[in-house]
């Protein structure tokens, strides 16, 4: 008699190659539930160069004392407005004042000594003539007259010292002068006090440094300098199209164009940044001085474009291709022509249209594969 068991395992192995040959025909008819799709849809896309950047004032003045003394009176705050030859503060001008009054004084002085040695002048003028006319009639000896002649040089040489003298103390008096003016400190443009930085009753000492009293700027166009690495700055070109956002408003763009890289660099941390700078008006004054800004400066822009995640391509050498999941649930390669693009998405040119299921990457737990073999996690993105 034949033992049940022996008819048991043909069985189970005609059922195993069953259920295999199932699952297979079944992946080979369903390749769309192991892929993730997208839909290639049109939309604006732009290739940016990011940094941080600081507002600046595009003009302004450092305000500093010119002569020393004790800061008699500030009349401006910050925030004061002010027009150019408003007056800004006063220094203790006694002692210049004393130094101007005893100057004039001197001078009038001198004044009064020339007008005397004129007069000798003219008397020895006077002598002079009389001893000629009693010379040429021998009325006189001729030594008389050689000392009238000497007296009369000497009378010429003093008036010419005195002027002399005076012109000096002129010269004193108007350098004096300008001292005592610098004891009152004005505007010198139209603008915003946005820093004091000597409080009233301070003494100032020029002697050792210029002090700076404020800072007047025209807060109605402001520069913005944004720090930008050395793998970007050959991306920038003066002219390019740029904007920017504040921390305070992120929604309001500022737009502008690229003025200027400047060409030293600033090393922090062992990371070599350029300067990227920029004008931008402020008719609102809406900015401010030190805002911080996220600048974007704008490579490569495009609108109305068909876009793909960046994921879906696949490079092999010149050749760029995408899957394309049809109708039918089968999957084509397609050769495509790509335009901007960034780290995300991209912009097809040629190959692709409006509607169409892109394969943006399986759903493997091992994630996608990229053409050249380097696995990639799959982020969750619907164009």
């Amino acid at each position: 008699m034949v033992s049940p068991r022996k008819f048991v395992w043909p069985v189970l192995l005609v059922l195993a190659a069953v259920i295999a040959a199932g699952w297979w025909f079944q992946r080979d008819r369903q390749p769309q539930q192991n892929v993730l799709t997208v839909t290639v849809e049109r939309g604006g896309l732009e290739d940016l160069v990011t940094a941080t950047g600081v507002l600046q004032p595009r003009d302004y003045v450092d305000v500093g004392a010119q002569v020393s003394g004790q800061l008699k009176l500030l009349h401006v705050e910050v925030g004061s407005q002010v027009k150019e030859g408003d007056l800004l503060a006063e220094i203790d001008a006694t002692l210049y004042l004393a130094r101007v009054d005893a100057i004039r004084a001197q001078l009038r002085n001198q004044k009064a000594q020339l007008m005397e040695r004129e007069a000798q002048l003219t008397l020895a003028e006077i002598q002079y003539r009389r001893q000629q006319n009693l010379l040429r009639e021998e009325a006189t000896s001729r030594e008389t007259a050689q000392i009238a002649e000497a007296t009369l040089r000497s009378a010429k040489a003093q008036v010419e010292a005195i002027s002399a003298q005076i012109e000096q103390t002129d010269s004193t008096l108007r350098a004096e002068e300008t001292n005592l003016e610098y004891a009152r400190i004005y505007a010198p443009m139209n603008g915003t006090i946005v820093s004091i930085e000597a409080r009233q009753g301070q003494t100032l000492n020029v002697n050792q440094q210029a002090p700076v009293l404020m800072r007047i700027a025209d807060l109605s166009a402001m520069t913005v300098e944004a720090q930008v690495s050395e793998a970007d700055i050959s991306k920038l070109t003066p002219g390019q199209p740029v904007y920017f956002t504040t921390l305070g408003n992120q929604q309001r763009r500022w737009e502008s164009h690229l003025d200027r890289v400047e060409p030293t660099p600033v090393v922090e941390n062992n990371v070599v940044l350029y300067n990227a700078v920029f004008d931008v008006p402020n008719p609102e004054g809406r900015l401010m001085t030190q805002m911080t800004a996220q600048v974007f400066f704008v490579n490569a822009k495009t609108e109305d474009a068909l876009l793909i995640p960046v994921t879906a391509l696949n490079r092999r050498g010149l050749t760029t291709t995408v899957q394309v999941l049809g109708s039918d649930g089968e999957i084509e390669q397609r050769n495509v022509t790509v335009g901007v693009s960034n780290r995300v998405q991209v912009e097809i040119l040629d190959g692709l249209e409006e509607g169409d299921q892109v394969v943006s990457s399986s759903r493997g737990d091992g994630g996608a594969k990229s053409s050249s073999g380097s696995s990639r996690r799959m982020v969750g993105m619907r164009l």
